[in-house]
């Protein structure tokens, strides 16, 4: 008898679980801290090199802290080649000024994206213990807010989002459930009573 294994998607990317402080992989357990980003078009040059001075030194602190900049919503390329190949191609004046409506509202969106940036912190964890991984996290922490950066550890529904992101499940960075489907069975069974 054949035994069927569980969660191919998850053993492809080394994705085991989520942990008390962030997410574990099959490499190392990852703890990320979505930072808030600085408008330095409203800085003068010399708050500009200060803030830089600031990350330097918190980085040569924390030689494990690692920098992710991600795109906090879908990006619109595939779409708007679509659209691109269809204006190319359709006949139809009325069905080319749709598409061309398409294409400009997609480009626009994609404009005011662009600037829609996640930062994060993340830590990578080996094989440290809990209580060790408490006491790094807590003095990383500490360590940010006094460099002049403000960051909150991302919970799991916050890194659930992320991923849904990266994956592209969705569009906007909808949460995503623990269990694919649990919605729907929860819909049958109100529908039942």
């Amino acid at each position: 008898m054949r035994t069927i294994k569980k969660n191919n998607v998850q053993r492809l990317i080394g994705f085991e679980g989520f942990t008390k402080y962030g997410v574990r992989t099959d490499k190392a357990e990852f703890v990320f801290f979505a930072v808030e980003p600085t408008n330095i078009s409203v800085l003068s040059a010399v708050n500009i090199e200060m803030k830089i001075h600031r990350l330097m030194l918190l980085l040569s602190m924390f030689p494990e802290l690692e920098l992710l900049a991600l795109d906090s919503c879908e990006c619109f390329d595939s779409n708007k080649a679509h659209l691109k190949k269809r204006l190319d191609t359709e006949e139809n004046e009325n069905i080319r000024r749709l598409l061309k409506a398409d294409y400009d509202f997609l480009d626009e969106i994609q404009t005011e994206m662009a600037s829609a940036r996640r930062f994060l912190f993340a830590v990578r964890f080996r094989r440290e213990k809990e209580e060790s991984i408490f006491k790094l996290l807590n003095r990383i922490e500490k360590a940010i807010a006094e460099h002049g950066f403000f960051a909150r550890r991302l919970g799991k529904s916050d890194i659930k989002r992320m991923l849904a992101l990266y994956f592209a499940t969705s569009a906007a960075g909808d949460e995503i459930p623990d269990i694919e489907g649990e919605n729907y069975l929860k819909m049958e069974c109100e529908n039942d009573v």
